[in-house]
C-alpha cells in the first residue's frame, strides 16, 4: 500500500490533470522547478564539490572520506528545457549513498536556446572525460525522464564511435521515443509534443539521438528501467525493454504501482528510498559483481 505522502501526491496529481501551457517564461519555469525541489535534503555524510567537466558545470557527490574506482554519471530530467544540478541535488546525493560511490551530475545545455545535439554532445564529452580518470566499465550512466533518454542516447553515440561503454545504465521513466508512437501518453501528449519540438530543432523526431528507442542496441550493457505502471511515458519504457531484449541486452524492467512519473527524485518519499536502494543493488551487481547488500 502506498505511503500517506505518496497517496497525497497522487491525489493532487489526479485533481490537477495535464495542466495548461501557461507556465510562464522559460526562466520562470526553470526557477520554479528548482524551488519545487529545494526542500529535499542530502543524506548525512555526503559531501559535494562543484567543478567543470568537459567545459560544462558539474557537481560531484561523494560519501565523506570514500575513494572508489567506480562512479555514476547522472543526467537530470526536465523535458530537456528545465532541471539543474540544484533540482536534482538530493537524488544524486542519495544515489551516492546507496551506491557507496561518487556521483557526478552534469549541467548539460538546455533547449530551446541549445537544441539537439547540444545536450547529447555535452553528455558524450563528459563521459569521455570521466573515462580519463575511471575505467568505463566501472561507471554507470543514470538519468530520469529526458535525462534517462539522454543516458541511452549517449551510450548509443559512444557505441557508434566504437568507444568504451559504461558498465550499466539505470533509467528512471526514460523518454526514449519523442515521436510518441506508443499509446500511454493520454492528455499529456499535447504538452510533451511542444517540449519535443523545442529539443529536436531542425532534426526529425525519429533521429536516434533524439529518440534512442530506434537505435541499434546490440552490445549495450545491462539496463535497469524503473517506470510507474500508469504514467504517460510507460510506452517508452515498455518499448525499450522489448527492443533491447530482442537485441540480446540484459534488461530489468520494474513497474511501480501507486506511483508517478520520476517519483524517485522526491527523496523524502519511502517509495523513492526503496527505488534508490534498488538502483544501488543494480550498481553493485553490475559494477562490483556483488550479489545482495
Amino acid at each position: 500500500m502506498a505511503s500517506e505522502s505518496m497517496q497525497a501526491i497522487l491525489s493532487a496529481y489526479k485533481s490537477q490533470g495535464a495542466k495548461t501551457k501557461n507556465l510562464g517564461s522559460m526562466e520562470e519555469q526553470r526557477e520554479g522547478f528548482d524551488r519545487h525541489m529545494a526542500h529535499l535534503q542530502l543524506p548525512r555524510g555526503i559531501v559535494t564539490e562543484d567543478f567543470f567537466l568537459a567545459g560544462r558545470p558539474a557537481r560531484r557527490f561523494q560519501p565523506n572520506g570514500l575513494e572508489t574506482e567506480e562512479v555514476v554519471l547522472y543526467l537530470h530530467g526536465g523535458g530537456y528545457r528545465t532541471g539543474s544540478l540544484d533540482s536534482h541535488s538530493s537524488v544524486m546525493g542519495h544515489l551516492a549513498a546507496t551506491c557507496n560511490a561518487g556521483v557526478i551530475g552534469l549541467d548539460y545545455r538546455l533547449a530551446p536556446e541549445n537544441p539537439f545535439p547540444a545536450a547529447l554532445d555535452d553528455s558524450v564529452a563528459a563521459f569521455v572525460e570521466i573515462c580519463t580518470s575511471f575505467d568505463a566499465h566501472k561507471t554507470m550512466i543514470a538519468g530520469d525522464s529526458a535525462g534517462g533518454g539522454l543516458a541511452l542516447a549517449c551510450t548509443l553515440r559512444l557505441k557508434e564511435k566504437n568507444m568504451p561503454l559504461a558498465g550499466c545504465l539505470a533509467l528512471l521513466s526514460p523518454a526514449t521515443d519523442l515521436t510518441m508512437s506508443g499509446d500511454s501518453y493520454g492528455e499529456f501528449r499535447e504538452l510533451w509534443a511542444d517540449d519535443c519540438l523545442l529539443y529536436s530543432g531542425d532534426y526529425p523526431l525519429d533521429t536516434v539521438g533524439i529518440s534512442p528507442l530506434f537505435g541499434d542496441m546490440t552490445g549495450l550493457p545491462p539496463i535497469l528501467i524503473h517506470v510507474a505502471n500508469d504514467e504517460p511515458l510507460l510506452s517508452d519504457s515498455i518499448g525499450l525493454e522489448r527492443r533491447a531484449t530482442d537485441m540480446g541486452v540484459t534488461v530489468e524492467l520494474k513497474l511501480f504501482h501507486d506511483a508517478f512519473h520520476c517519483f524517485q527524485i522526491f527523496t523524502d518519499l519511502p517509495e523513492a528510498q526503496d527505488a534508490l536502494a534498488d538502483i544501488g543493488r543494480f550498481f553493485k551487481l553490475n559494477i562490483r559483481g556483488m550479489v545482495g547488500d
